[in-house]
């Protein structure tokens, strides 16, 4: 796997334009409006966030040619079973999720070349394709995303003016020593500050841990990889896990919740604590935006929401940015017909290469900053995709590339991400979440 960097994802003057998107895709023909005959197009959603907008995108389309969308959306943390199911199905998925070279491993046999469609011909840098070893390309991504902690700017600023507050603005965090004394003050100071605790409460319920056992522990391996000069490894060593842990105990223990409540916590519990203004810090994506503003009685201003970079205890990680990167590589199915395959063909270059397709993905907010050309002069529509913008273009940070596309399966994460909820409660010791991280990275990359 190609690691993400900042120069591949914007490529030149395209940084600008790619990064003023909020959506999915590129630039090109006006395909999409009728070539697909009697075929018919079923989009097997990834991201629940994004279901309404999708739902509205596809309305639009059938408007414009009467070719049908429909489009299904997995519930959280189920999207592999839910595919498993679904493509054994006698009208199944035709636009599918592939989540990375891994994802690619189990899915090859399903997933159409891509390679000559316009819409990866629109891509502005082809290496973000997702292809074999052959160079065949099987996914093309939505879009580029980030992620980090989100902090509420009114709560940040009320602190910042308190009494031997250990910070006096947010420019002043540049790392994991000087963030833990300002999250551990604002945790003695909540009832001041008004908030039930400076993290919303750490979500470690299955299938709703992702933000944990996938992308916080991103940052171990993520540096491990960048010592070890390698994108992925069978002999991981988690070299980082006193790091992984350090972060990890700060948002327990200064969260809304007792570490032993955090099991029963789901994402949307996270999401609307900090959108009611109980806690001033969240881990998530710039997806999250849509899931605070829809909060009933949410207090987050837009122009209050804001991004830091998820510091650990690195040396030089006050150089760092968010996390920038995909998980999300549209393919299409080999084993639709071949009307419904080009249905499905004509609905992403309608998507990606044409401005009407392009602006409707960036209106609605389905995605930070989309690779493509027909994005150029699209801004972002919400607050978090236009800071992952001016991450992806601000040269004097470096990007925390996403690298959890190489963790050896779903089992694993979710096993980490069990281990992690018992080391919550204190039935497990963080020794035992390292050492299952190790051996079964292992067995599984040599299996």
């Amino acid at each position: 796997m190609r690691p993400i960097t900042r120069r591949s994802m914007l490529g030149g003057s395209a940084a600008v334009a790619l990064a003023a998107t909020l959506a999915a895709c590129s630039s090109g023909s006006d395909s999409g409006s009728g070539d697909s005959g009697t075929g018919s197009v079923y989009f097997l959603n990834f991201k629940p966030e994004s279901e309404d907008a999708f739902k509205t995108i596809a309305a639009t389309y059938k408007e414009k040619t009467g070719v049908e969308v429909k489009v299904v959306t997995a519930a959280s943390g189920t999207y592999q079973q839910t595919l498993q199911t679904e493509v054994a199905k006698s009208d199944p998925p035709t636009i599918f999720n592939i989540n990375g070279p891994v994802g690619l491993a189990t899915w090859q046999d399903y997933a159409l070349d891509l390679s000559d469609t316009d819409f990866v011909k629109a891509l502005t840098d082809t290496s973000l394709a997702l292809t074999d070893d052959a160079g065949t390309v099987y996914g093309s991504p939505l879009t580029i995303e980030g992620y980090g902690l989100i902090y509420n700017g009114e709560i940040m600023d009320k602190y910042f003016a308190t009494d031997g507050a250990k910070a006096s603005s947010i420019d002043e965090i540049k790392g994991f020593d000087k963030l833990k004394e300002v999250v551990e003050d604002m945790q003695s100071k909540k009832d001041d500050l008004g908030i039930d605790g400076v993290f919303a409460s750490t979500s470690l319920t299955p299938g709703e841990d992702w933000r944990w056992q996938t992308h916080l522990s991103n940052y171990p391996v993520y540096y491990e990889f960048k010592d070890k000069g390698v994108t992925d490894t069978p002999d991981l060593e988690l070299t980082y896990s006193d790091n992984y842990q350090q972060i990890f105990d700060l948002y327990l223990n200064n969260s809304t919740v007792a570490p032993s409540e955090a099991s029963a916590k789901s994402v949307s519990d996270s999401m609307a604590e900090f959108a009611l203004g109980k806690a001033a810090m969240v881990q998530n994506g710039n997806w999250a935006w849509s899931q605070i503003a829809e909060v009933d009685g949410n207090v987050v201003k837009e122009d209050q929401i804001h991004f830091m970079p998820i510091y650990i205890g690195v040396d030089g990680e006050d150089k760092s940015g968010i996390a920038l990167g995909t998980e999300n590589f549209l393919s299409i199915n080999s084993q639709a017909s071949e009307a419904d395959q080009q249905a499905s063909i004509d609905f992403l270059n309608w998507l990606f290469t044409n401005a009407e397709g392009a602006k409707l993905l960036t209106d609605n907010s389905v995605a930070p900053a989309a690779p493509y050309a027909a994005f150029a002069e699209l801004a972002p529509a919400d607050p978090l995709g236009a800071e992952v913008v001016e991450y992806m273009n601000n040269d004097e940070l470096y990007p925390i590339n996403w690298v959890f596309q190489t963790y050896p399966s779903q089992d694993f994460k979710d096993q980490v991400g069990q281990h992690l909820s018992q080391y919550a409660t204190g039935k497990k010791t963080w020794d035992d979440v390292k050492t299952y991280f190790v051996e079964e990275w292992k067995a599984e990359k040599s299996s």
